[in-house]
């Protein structure tokens, strides 16, 4: 392991202590621009030398497989760093060859600790569906998003007091993530998010994997170069982005991790019939779009 670790670092940075965030919104622009000239494993060491109570989060696409062995790359070079945990949301509905993969990332990576969290109280697909419907995500797809990733991962942040994370999105990847930065702010959770492989394209992820003998999803080889859920993804033509077989379609690009105004858009959906008299009886009278906090205040009690 040649890369050093850059010398820009967030203890030289001025701290705000009005806001919850380590740094400024011109701070944050100035560590991206610093951060642009250095290599994948290089922004890898930084994140680890400079941030406290960092995770990984994975569904192991190919992207996060990449990160994983890059990061074992760097524990083997460097004894007295300790592996970094990684976070996986359990949809309850994963593709069989998902689960496979996880048991032979274990396998390959036994120093790897999978942080696992599943919707609230259930613990299966068929109990899934008992408490919220057949088809939930035809039916409310907002709902289901917020259900199956975003309250799940937002109590992966309580409960295990997550300060930052790495994830797998990279900018060719199409929808929004084509303006991504390495480093970006999550100000609903205070969640700082690192996306070291931002400027790799399919091809290089694909020959990494290829390369170094890392484990990937067999669905990979029938066409599906982006797995998700089962219900929600299919194989892609050769021409075609990776992640257009995501959601088909539909007119959506994220899951709503990365795309925190689904829960709102989700609120407003329910709120638009039935105005008046909607809540008699109840000490309210917003469904929560122009009341957002009531989100954040049922993300403190979960």
């Amino acid at each position: 392991m040649t890369a050093s670790i850059p010398s820009v670092a967030i203890d030289q940075l001025s701290t705000n202590n009005e806001t919850p965030y380590p740094f400024s919104d011109q701070e944050l622009e100035n560590l991206n621009k610093s951060l642009e000239n250095y290599s994948t494993e290089q922004i890898l060491l930084w994140s680890i030398k400079n941030l406290n109570n960092l995770y990984q989060t994975t569904a192991f696409g190919l992207t996060g497989l990449v990160t994983i062995d890059l990061l074992s790359k760097i524990y083997s070079a460097n004894s007295n760093i300790k592996p970094i945990d990684l976070i996986f949301l359990d949809t309850l509905h994963h593709f069989p060859q998902t689960l496979d993969l996880l048991k032979n990332v274990q396998n390959k990576y036994p120093f790897l600790k999978i942080n696992i969290f599943k919707p609230h109280h259930c613990e299966s697909e068929l109990e899934f569906a008992k408490k919220y419907g057949d088809n939930l995500w035809e039916n409310n797809d907002n709902y289901y998003d917020f259900l199956v990733k975003v309250e799940p991962l937002s109590r992966a942040y309580k409960s295990l007091n997550v300060n930052a994370i790495l994830t797998g999105r990279r900018k060719v990847q199409g929808g929004g993530r084509s303006t991504l930065k390495i480093i970006e702010l999550d100000r609903i959770n205070n969640i700082i998010k690192i996306n070291p492989l931002i400027n790799w394209d399919f091809n290089q992820v694909k020959s990494y994997i290829t390369d170094n003998n890392v484990p990937y999803n067999e669905l990979l080889n029938y066409g599906y170069k982006s797995v998700g859920d089962y219900h929600s993804t299919f194989p892609v033509g050769e021409n075609e982005n990776e992640r257009d077989g995501r959601w088909k379609g539909k007119s959506k690009s994220e899951c709503g991790i990365h795309e925190f105004s689904r829960f709102a858009q989700y609120l407003k959906t329910e709120n638009e019939n039935e105005r008046d008299g909607r809540w008699k009886g109840k000490s309210k009278s917003e469904c929560g779009i122009h009341e957002f906090s009531r989100f954040a205040q049922y993300l403190k009690t979960v």
